[in-house]
Formats: C-alpha cells, structure tokens, sequence
C-alpha cells in the first residue's frame, strides 16, 4: 500500500531491535522507543500454519526487516511491522495536544452525520451527540454496520473515525478514498502512526499514544493488558493546521 510504503520512507534506521512482546491483545517493539499495536487475530485455527514464520528470532533481525512486516498478509506479523514503526517515529510533541480521541469526535460529530470504523468505548456517549451515527465493525454489535456498509455509508459522513488497524488489515486506502473530502477524518488507536505524513492522504487528526515508561509498558503486554489497562502511555493528538 502507497500509505505504508510513505511511512516506511520516512523512517530512518540505525538502531537495534531490543523487545519483542505479543500479547493477545496488544504488541510492543522496542527499538528506538518503544510502539505499540493491536494484535489482531486471523480467523479459524492455526493448526499447520505459523503465524509468525520466525518466531523466537525476530530479536536477530534487522529493524528494516520487522517495519516489513506491516505489509504482512500475517495480521500477527503486521502487528509486529507497525509496533516496529511506532518505535521509530520521533513524536514531536509541540505539533501535538493530549486528549481522548472519543472526545475529540463528540466535539465535531455534535449534530452531524458521524460513521466510525470500528466500535470504541466512546459509541453511546458518540450517539447522544450525533445527528446520525453509523458503526461499523468486523464482528458487528446490536446496532452496528457490516464490514460491506462502509461503502454506503462512510461517504455520506461529515465526521469519520478510522481505526488505526486498518493499517494491518489492508483497508485503510479504500476507506480514505471513500471518505468524503470535506469531512473531518480522524485516524484513531494504539497502532496509529503520531505522524504528520498521514496528512497527505486527507486526514484531518491523528490520534496515537506516546510510550513515556518502556519497561511499563512491556511488562502490561506481555502479561496481557488491553489497551485500556496499559500504564505508561500518553494519549496524544496531532492536528492538521486548519481543521
């Protein structure tokens, strides 16, 4: 994808990998900071197959290596590629305010036609606020939108917020090209990339986390915290001037 080749770019790499951790909810690699990702699940058993082909090596590998592997048709591998590109993203956080995402698009969804991707925390206090709230998720709620919907619905939105998984799972071209131009596009989620190249492709704010206590943040992973459990993060917004 265009998007994650741009990322990949930027980065520069003179650095070595020092943690790997993959917690069936959340994946942390830390190289020059530590990043963060979901970990996301294929579906079906893994019997015959391996998710990550070199598991128990990946600390031998060149950093240039694992940021591949967010091309990964692998989810857990993808997961692994974003972290590692997390890790390598000097947050400048001058360019940056620390808020909740959710809040962010209660504040611009007030009164108009909102889609998220994904279903957050936040939705019931997102519905109060919104004309009209479309959700929609890979394993749908009562009340939630099919995978196929975003079609219809996202280029209806003048509000939308993308979760930063579709990163991993090869959706988050289509669904940038769906939004509609003047809408107000929120990247969202630990996976997401606190980087001002995501502006280029029409997003108006990005919503990532800064790790600011490593071994924190290691230890909650790999003892399996979700996301909402992790300690030693900041929870961080970077806008695009005039949004």
């Amino acid at each position: 994808m265009k998007i994650i080749d741009e990322l990949i770019s930027e980065l520069t790499y003179e650095v070595p990998v020092r943690d790997i951790r993959q917690g069936p909810f959340q994946t942390a690699v830390l190289t020059r900071n530590c990043g963060l990702a979901s970990t996301q699940h294929d579906t079906g058993h893994h019997h015959g197959k391996s998710p990550i082909t070199e598991a128990g090596l990946l600390l031998e590998k060149d950093v240039r290596d694992l940021v591949l592997l967010a091309k990964s048709s692998s989810l857990h591998e993808a997961a692994i590629g974003m972290a590692t590109i997390n890790s390598l993203i000097e947050v400048n956080e001058d360019d940056c305010i620390e808020l909740n995402a959710g809040d962010l698009l209660i504040q611009k969804g007030d009164g108009k036609r909102v889609a998220i991707i994904g279903h957050f925390p936040f939705v019931p206090k997102l519905r109060k606020a919104a004309r009209e709230l479309w959700v929609i998720e890979k394993n749908p709620r009562e009340g939630d939108l099919v995978e196929s919907e975003a079609e219809n619905f996202v280029p209806q939105a003048d509000v939308v917020g993308i979760t930063g998984t579709a990163f991993m799972n090869g959706t988050i071209q289509r669904l940038l090209e769906l939004c509609n131009p003047r809408a107000f596009t929120v990247i969202l989620g630990g996976t997401t990339p606190l980087t001002p190249v995501l502006f280029d492709y029409g997003i108006s704010a990005i919503s990532g986390t800064k790790v600011v206590e490593n071994e924190t943040v290691l230890r909650f992973v790999s003892q399996g915290a979700t996301f909402r459990q992790i300690q030693g993060v900041r929870l961080l917004i970077m806008m695009k001037k005039n949004s």
